[in-house]
This record gives C-alpha cells, sequence and structure tokens, in this order.
C-alpha cells in the first residue's frame, strides 16, 4: 500500500511541478517564451522539422556515451539528457503560451497569467493520456518543442508574408460590391 501511495505523490508532484516549471521561464524569460510561441503560431512544420534534426543531433552522442562502459561517459551521457529536457521546456513554454493565446480567443476574459497556466496544464494532461497522448501529443510536442527552442534561442523569426496591394484592392473592390 506504501509503494502506491509513493506513486500517486510522486506522480501528483510531477504534475504540479511542470506548469510550474514552464511558468517559471515564462516569467522568468518572456521575450525567449514569446519567440517560441510565434515560431508555433506562424510556422509550425519548420518548427517540428527542425525539432527533428536537434533531436538527432542530441540522441547520438546521448546514446554513444551512455553505451560506453566508463563510468563518467555515462554520468556525462545522463547529464546531457537532462540538460536536453530542460533544453526542451523554454519550446514547451512557447506551445503552452500559444494554447493560452487560443484559450483567449474563445471570448473568455482570461489574463495572461490565467491563460498560460491553463495552457501548461492542458499540454501536460493531454500529454498524459494514455497510449494516444504518450506517443501522438507527448512525441509531437517533445520534438516541436526542441525546435521552437533552437529557433527562439537562435532568434530567427518566420518571415512575414508579403501583401500584394494589387490583389488586395481587387479582393476590397469585390466585397464592397457585394455588399
Amino acid at each position: 500500500m506504501a509503494d502506491i501511495s509513493a506513486i500517486f505523490f510522486i506522480l501528483l508532484i510531477i504534475g504540479v511541478a511542470f506548469p510550474a516549471m514552464l511558468t517559471t521561464w515564462w516569467l522568468l524569460f518572456p521575450n525567449l517564451i514569446k519567440r517560441a510561441q510565434t515560431r508555433v503560431e506562424r510556422s509550425l512544420g519548420a518548427t517540428f522539422w527542425l525539432g527533428i534534426i536537434v533531436v538527432i543531433a542530441l540522441v547520438i552522442p546521448i546514446v554513444i556515451l551512455m553505451a560506453l562502459p566508463i563510468g563518467p561517459a555515462k554520468s556525462l551521457g545522463w547529464i546531457l539528457l537532462g540538460a536536453s529536457l530542460a533544453f526542451s521546456s523554454i519550446g514547451s513554454a512557447g506551445i503552452a503560451a500559444h494554447l493560452g493565446e487560443r484559450m483567449k480567443q474563445t471570448g473568455n476574459n482570461y489574463s495572461p497569467f490565467n491563460a498560460f497556466i491553463r495552457g501548461a496544464v492542458i499540454l501536460e494532461l493531454a500529454a498524459f493520456f494514455p497510449l494516444i497522448g504518450w506517443l501522438f501529443v507527448w512525441i509531437p510536442l517533445l520534438v516541436t518543442s526542441f525546435g521552437a527552442t533552437a529557433f527562439a534561442l537562435l532568434n530567427w523569426m518566420p518571415r512575414v508574408k508579403a501583401v500584394n496591394t494589387e490583389t488586395s484592392k481587387q479582393v476590397n473592390t469585390l466585397n464592397a460590391e457585394h455588399v
């Protein structure tokens, strides 16, 4: 019975700690999280593919270090794994901020802080859902968070699409005629 209680309380602590960690990143580094959020909003596909490249670049040395029979190499592999996951939490905060902004667009009067917390909790709960959440939510979001973090740290913002003035004038004229 004590084992079940210990597992329950460990999961409860992790469940509270994840949104708290994302909120800490959001409060400490608002510009960095905003850049990650912007990347997720405007170029999700590019963010995902950069995330795959970053994950591959990190997995190869981690696997090599953990496969070596030398104790310090294994320790370095675990440190690199922990640092990588901490690195990805910046992008996760950007995803949570994006979810919070989407919630604010539904017409509710959430404060930015309240919307962010709700976005972080929704992100966490979606990833906890057995099997579907583990495979189809958590893994793609983890890869996307690596890409969002890389883009945010490199300060690479998505390009603003140029608007063709002639086309917009024609559309405005057609809209005015139909009214």
